[in-house]
C-alpha cells in the first residue's frame, strides 16, 4: 500500500473507468504523471484529469493510511496476484479491496454464496444449516454478507465446523454492521476473511449494499438463495450472479410465506431448484460427501413420523398431510429437511418416496 494506490482508490471515478485507464497506462504511477504534469497532451481527458487532480489530497491520503494502519487492515489491488481471481475478470471490479483475515483461500477453494432474508423463518434456518454443513464437509468456502438472518446463520455454521467463510461488508471494514455481529466479525477472522470495497470509515448507507452484493456473487461459483422477499437484496445478488454468468440456485418455499415470494419467483424465472443436496454438487461438479450415516440417526420426532409414512412406493403430499396431521407449513419444512438429508426424494406431481440408494 502506497500513496499512489490510496489516491487511485479514493478518486471519484467508476471502477470500469479506473480499470480501463490501468489497462491503457499500465501503472498508476503513469496515470498520476499524466494527470498531474502533462499539460501538452491530454491523453486522459479534461474531466478525468480534473477528478484525479482533486483526489491528490495528501492530508486525506495520510489520514486514510493512518486509519488502515491503526485498525490493522490489509489491502490488495487488482494488479496483485492475491486479488481474488474470480473477481478480477470483471471490468467493473474494485481497484482496491480492504480486508482482514485470510484472503488467499478465496483463490484456492470452490466458493458458494449463501444469501437470504434478514427476517428468516425456522425453515430457512434449517435449510441454511444443512446446506452449509454439507459445503463445509466438502471444503467449499461460503461467501455471504454478514447481515442478520440467513447470512449470519451461514457464517456461524462455518465457524462451528472450523470451515472457511468470507463476509463481504456494505460499509468500511472498520465499521461493524449490524453491531450485534461484532463477535461474529471477530470469529470469522479465525476461519476466513472479512473484506470491503469501501474506504475505511464509510458508513453502511443503503445504496452501498446493492454494490456489495455484486462482489458476493462475483467471488462465488454459484449463488444459493434460501429465502427472499419480493424486494429482497438477495434478489439483487441473484441478478448480479446471472449477469456474471453464475448459476443461481433457489430454495422453494411456502407460497403463502412472504419470505419465499422472491425465491419462488426466481424458480419461475428459470433458476435451479434446490430439491436435494445433489443439486448443488451437480452444479459445482464435485463429488458428494457422505453425511448419510452421520445424519440418518439424527431425525427429530416429527421427521421420524413423516419418514415412517413414506415408503418405497410414491405417496402424494396431500396423503402425507392427511396421515401425519402435521401443520402444512411444518410439513413442507420436514419434507425439505429429509430431502437434504438424502432420506427421501421428491418426484414430479408432488409425490415423495424413500431414497434407498446406497451412497
Amino acid at each position: 500500500m502506497n500513496d499512489y494506490e490510496i489516491w487511485y482508490a479514493i478518486s471519484n471515478l467508476s471502477y470500469t473507468t479506473k480499470n480501463k485507464l490501468l489497462n491503457n497506462f499500465k501503472s498508476i504511477q503513469n496515470i498520476w504523471y499524466y494527470s498531474m504534469h502533462d499539460e501538452k497532451n491530454d491523453y486522459l481527458g479534461k474531466e478525468i484529469k480534473s477528478v484525479l487532480r482533486e483526489a491528490w489530497d495528501k492530508e486525506k491520503i495520510s489520514f486514510i493510511k493512518g486509519s488502515i494502519t491503526r485498525n490493522d487492515i490489509s489491502t490488495v489491488v487488482i494488479t496483485d496476484e492475491m486479488y481474488p481471481r474470480r473477481l478480477k475478470v470483471y471490468e467493473d471490479s474494485p481497484y482496491m479491496l480492504f480486508y482482514k483475515g485470510d484472503i488467499g483461500r478465496l483463490n484456492e477453494e470452490r466458493n458458494v454464496a449463501i444469501v437470504g432474508s434478514r427476517n428468516c423463518t425456522n425453515y430457512g434456518i434449517n435449510v441454511t444449516n444443512i446446506v452449509t454443513e454439507y459445503m463445509c464437509k466438502s471444503n467449499v468456502g461460503i461467501i455471504s454478507g454478514m447481515a442478520r438472518g440467513i447470512d449470519t446463520i451461514a457464517h456461524k455454521k462455518c465457524i462451528e465446523r472450523n470451515s472457511y467463510t468470507c463476509a463481504v461488508l456494505g460499509a468500511g471494514i472498520d465499521i461493524i454492521y449490524p453491531k450485534e455481529n461484532s463477535t461474529l466479525f471477530n470469529n470469522i477472522l479465525n476461519y476466513g476473511c472479512v473484506l470491503s470495497q469501501f474506504i475505511p470509515g464509510t458508513k453502511p448507507f443503503s445504496f452501498n449494499f446493492p454494490i456489495r452484493n455484486k462482489i458476493i456473487s462475483a467471488l462465488s461459483d454459484a449463488v444459493i438463495v434460501v429465502e427472499a422477499g419480493e424486494k429482497s437484496g438477495s434478489l439483487i445478488t441473484a441478478g448480479a450472479a446471472l449477469d456474471q454468468g453464475k448459476d443461481v440456485i433457489a430454495v422453494p418455499g411456502d407460497i403463502f410465506a412472504s419470505q419465499s415470494k422472491g425465491t419462488n419467483k426466481l424458480i419461475r424465472d428459470g433458476a435451479f431448484v434446490l430439491t436435494s443436496i445433489e443439486d448443488v454438487y451437480e452444479i459445482l461438479k464435485i463429488n458428494k460427501v457422505d453425511l448419510h450415516r452421520e445424519n440418518s440417526n439424527e431425525m427429530n420426532k416429527r421427521e421420524r413420523i413423516v419418514y415412517d409414512n413414506i415408503k418405497t412406493s410414491p405417496i402424494h403430499f396431500d396423503e402425507v398431510l392427511r396421515i401425519t396431521k402435521i401443520d402444512i407449513k411444518q410439513l413442507y419444512e420436514v419434507l425439505f429437511e429429509l430431502q437434504l438429508k438424502d432420506e427421501i426424494m421428491c418426484l414430479s406431481g408432488n409425490y415423495y418416496v424413500r431414497n434407498n440408494k446406497k451412497i
